[in-house]
Protein backbone atom coordinates (compact mmCIF):
# COMPACT_ATOMS: atom_id res chain seq x y z
CA UNK A 1 0.00 0.00 0.00
CA UNK A 2 1.26 3.62 -0.83
CA UNK A 3 1.69 6.40 1.77
CA UNK A 4 -1.56 7.67 -0.16
CA UNK A 5 -3.72 4.56 0.51
CA UNK A 6 -2.64 4.84 4.07
CA UNK A 7 -4.00 8.29 4.46
CA UNK A 8 -7.56 7.54 2.85
CA UNK A 9 -7.89 4.88 5.36
CA UNK A 10 -6.44 6.83 8.06
CA UNK A 11 -9.29 9.75 7.07
CA UNK A 12 -11.98 6.67 6.96
CA UNK A 13 -11.52 6.46 10.89
CA UNK A 14 -11.63 10.34 11.39
CA UNK A 15 -14.48 11.10 9.30
CA UNK A 16 -16.47 7.94 8.23
CA UNK A 17 -19.43 8.81 9.62
CA UNK A 18 -19.94 11.63 7.26
CA UNK A 19 -19.92 8.82 4.30
CA UNK A 20 -22.90 6.63 3.92
CA UNK A 21 -23.29 3.11 5.21
CA UNK A 22 -22.20 2.05 1.88
CA UNK A 23 -19.66 3.97 1.10
CA UNK A 24 -17.39 3.27 4.74
CA UNK A 25 -18.26 -0.13 3.53
CA UNK A 26 -16.60 0.50 0.40
CA UNK A 27 -13.71 2.22 1.83
CA UNK A 28 -13.02 -0.23 4.15
CA UNK A 29 -12.67 -3.40 1.86
CA UNK A 30 -10.65 -1.55 -0.15
CA UNK A 31 -8.28 0.19 2.37
CA UNK A 32 -8.46 -1.98 5.60
CA UNK A 33 -9.72 -5.13 4.24
CA UNK A 34 -7.38 -5.17 0.94
CA UNK A 35 -10.07 -6.87 -1.14
CA UNK A 36 -10.07 -6.14 -5.06
CA UNK A 37 -12.48 -3.86 -6.29
CA UNK A 38 -14.24 -7.74 -8.29
CA UNK A 39 -14.36 -8.66 -4.82
CA UNK A 40 -16.37 -5.62 -3.26
CA UNK A 41 -18.19 -5.40 -6.62
CA UNK A 42 -19.42 -9.04 -5.66
CA UNK A 43 -20.12 -8.13 -2.58
CA UNK A 44 -21.99 -5.74 -3.05
CA UNK A 45 -24.15 -7.05 -5.43
CA UNK A 46 -22.34 -3.25 -7.78
CA UNK A 47 -20.13 -3.44 -10.81
CA UNK A 48 -16.52 -2.60 -10.18
CA UNK A 49 -16.89 0.88 -11.98
CA UNK A 50 -19.53 1.54 -9.28
CA UNK A 51 -17.45 0.34 -6.33
CA UNK A 52 -14.42 2.70 -8.55
CA UNK A 53 -16.65 5.87 -8.61
CA UNK A 54 -17.75 5.16 -5.08
CA UNK A 55 -14.13 4.99 -3.45
CA UNK A 56 -13.26 8.03 -5.87
CA UNK A 57 -15.68 10.73 -4.33
CA UNK A 58 -15.62 8.98 -0.72
CA UNK A 59 -12.05 9.53 -1.09
CA UNK A 60 -12.59 12.97 -2.48
CA UNK A 61 -15.45 13.99 0.59
CA UNK A 62 -12.62 12.81 2.88
CA UNK A 63 -10.07 14.60 1.48
CA UNK A 64 -12.26 17.76 1.85
CA UNK A 65 -13.23 17.35 5.58
CA UNK A 66 -9.82 17.08 6.20
CA UNK A 67 -8.74 20.15 3.95
CA UNK A 68 -11.30 22.15 5.93
CA UNK A 69 -11.01 20.90 9.77
CA UNK A 70 -7.43 19.18 9.51
CA UNK A 71 -8.23 16.85 12.44
CA UNK A 72 -5.84 13.94 11.22
CA UNK A 73 -3.04 16.51 10.26
CA UNK A 74 -3.41 17.95 13.76
CA UNK A 75 -3.64 14.18 15.62
CA UNK A 76 -0.56 13.03 14.02
CA UNK A 77 1.05 16.70 14.84
CA UNK A 78 0.42 16.21 18.30
CA UNK A 79 0.97 11.77 18.60
CA UNK A 80 4.99 13.04 16.99
CA UNK A 81 5.37 15.86 19.29
CA UNK A 82 4.24 13.16 21.91
CA UNK A 83 6.75 11.20 21.37
CA UNK A 84 9.76 14.13 21.58
CA UNK A 85 8.10 15.29 24.54
CA UNK A 86 9.17 11.83 25.72
CA UNK A 87 12.65 11.44 24.31
CA UNK A 88 13.05 15.08 26.58
CA UNK A 89 12.68 17.39 23.85
CA UNK A 90 11.16 20.64 25.94
CA UNK A 91 10.10 22.96 23.34
CA UNK A 92 7.56 19.85 22.72
CA UNK A 93 5.38 20.61 25.25
CA UNK A 94 5.07 24.19 24.06
CA UNK A 95 4.00 23.27 20.86
CA UNK A 96 1.52 20.66 22.32
CA UNK A 97 -0.14 23.41 24.12
CA UNK A 98 -0.02 25.77 20.89
CA UNK A 99 -2.18 22.97 19.18
CA UNK A 100 -4.46 22.40 22.43
CA UNK A 101 -4.92 26.44 22.62
CA UNK A 102 -6.09 26.33 18.89
CA UNK A 103 -8.30 23.49 19.20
Amino acid sequence: MTEKDLMVGALNDVYGEFLSSKQRRIISAYYDEDLSLAEISENEGITRQAVLDSIKRASAKLNNLEKKYGYLKTFLALKDLSEKAKSGEKNAVKDILKIIDNL
